[in-house]
């Protein structure tokens, strides 16, 4: 069993909460609320902006000239890929470049992404690996996931967000994130795979968060 496939085994409930949240079981169906929708892609827009930034410190801390590339090819997909179908969504829900570039991070977006810099930052690449992990992997099966319900992939307001994370361009990003995590816990000691473990959990559990932050449309007190 491979480190990634113990992290899925023992923390499936944890892994399986991301895909069961009504956020995403209505995204796939076509009923969730237009409004619920565009308060999260201005989120994940400012979330992305953050989450970028891991794959340029990836870069940093690479041993090697192969994987200094792999990072900089997803840092490229984020900043022209990802960026650009919330860019899209904005123009079609009616929020303003001055809107998405200047909105106000909701207290879970803060939490998360300031988490994930704080990993990265004093960590080493497996512990930044097991930070930014969840949310590419997790995103991927839920594209797969949300493209098998009939009539998701052509909706005309969700059609495109389902098509782009359940893209074969998209596993690759994702496939390749898995197997550097898996490449990076070999030779580890216990103590330093209880840790990678602990911060593989916590942003499982923030991405759940972030779901239910969106459906809610939860801002400050």
């Amino acid at each position: 069993m491979t480190f990634t496939q113990h992290l899925i085994h023992k923390y499936q409930h944890e892994w399986r909460q991301t895909q069961q949240h009504p956020f995403v079981q209505e995204l796939g169906q076509g009923t969730l609320e237009r409004s619920k929708f565009r308060f999260y892609m201005i989120q994940d827009y400012l979330y992305l902006v953050d989450y970028a930034k891991l794959f340029a410190l990836g870069a940093i801390k690479a041993p090697d000239v192969k994987t200094m590339s792999e990072f900089s090819a997803s840092l490229s997909n984020i900043l022209h890929e990802e960026m650009g179908i919330h860019r899209s969504y904005a123009a079609r829900f009616g929020i303003t470049k001055e809107e998405l570039e200047h909105a106000e991070p909701s207290p879970i977006t803060l939490a998360y992404s300031h988490y994930m810099l704080h990993v990265a930052q004093n960590g080493g690449l497996a512990e930044l690996t097991a930070a930014l992990l969840p949310c590419m992997w997790s995103y991927w099966e839920i594209g797969r996931m949300l493209q098998e319900i009939p009539g998701a992939v052509d909706h005309p307001d969700y059609g495109e967000w389902v098509r782009a994370y359940s893209s074969e361009e998209f596993g690759q990003h994702a496939e390749w994130c898995i197997t550097l995590m898996d490449r990076l816990a070999v030779g580890k000691s216990e103590s330093d795979l209880a840790r990678l473990e602990t911060i593989f959990l916590n942003t499982t559990r923030y991405e759940t968060m972030f779901w239910e932050m969106a459906y809610r449309q939860q801002m400050w007190l």
